[in-house]
């Protein structure tokens, strides 16, 4: 049989060990609640503004871009970087400027994470883009500008019921998944808030500027 002593030592032992395990999950108690509240549990009384889009919907690959020239683009050549996308006809109204506008500002906004995420224009119809506009939004940073028809667009991205596609902003991550959608007439500093909370909480999912 075991000394007495050696008895006790192995309960020193094993209640140390318990005690050194019970600090480590009271320290990590708070980034697993915070991760799991955030990215699994997705209560109703989440603050975000925009709306999460429940299941996600994947970048199909075979959706049909075309650059401005005409030349075919693989939509995996998107995937990488969160996307923030502004969907218009060529001819860009003013409610298209204002969305273009603000789509840069509200990147601007991001600090240090902006270039972790791409501005993208599609363009669902076959009119002509005014050199003025092109000129305006190249400023900076560039836009990246592309055609797709838009029975193709709506297999993917989708407004709020009754609404237009055109309305909203739509938030893609960098595996190319669809998952919030911005309300029509977007509040900038309530979708800014969303934006710093998605960059917060993703750190390493994608690499600041494109390769």
């Amino acid at each position: 049989m075991p000394a007495p002593g050696l008895e006790d030592a192995g309960r020193r032992t094993s209640a140390g060990r318990l005690k050194m395990l019970l600090i480590l999950l009271v320290c990590a108690a708070p980034v697993i609640a915070s991760y799991l509240s955030y990215f699994v549990i997705r209560p109703e009384g989440r603050t975000n503004y925009s709306t999460l889009i429940d299941p996600q919907r994947p970048l199909p690959e075979g959706l049909p871009l075309a650059d401005l020239q005409g030349r075919a683009v693989a939509a995996k050549s998107l995937l990488g970087q969160w996307l923030l996308v502004v969907v218009s006809g060529g001819t860009c109204d003013a409610a298209c400027e204002k969305q273009l506008w603000l789509q840069r500002q509200l990147r601007e906004a991001l600090g240090r994470d902006k270039d972790r995420i791409d501005k993208l224009w599609l363009i669902v119809d076959d009119q002509p883009v005014r050199a003025e506009t092109l000129q305006a939004m190249n400023a900076g940073d560039p836009v990246t500008v592309l055609r797709v028809p838009r029975e193709a667009l709506a297999q993917w991205l989708q407004p709020q019921a009754g609404g237009a596609l055109e309305r909203h902003f739509y938030i893609v991550d960098p595996l190319g998944n669809w998952m919030m959608r911005a309300p029509a007439e977007a509040d900038a500093p309530k979708l800014r808030r969303d934006l710093e909370k998605l960059m917060r909480g993703s750190a390493g999912w994608d690499n600041a500027g494109r390769p």
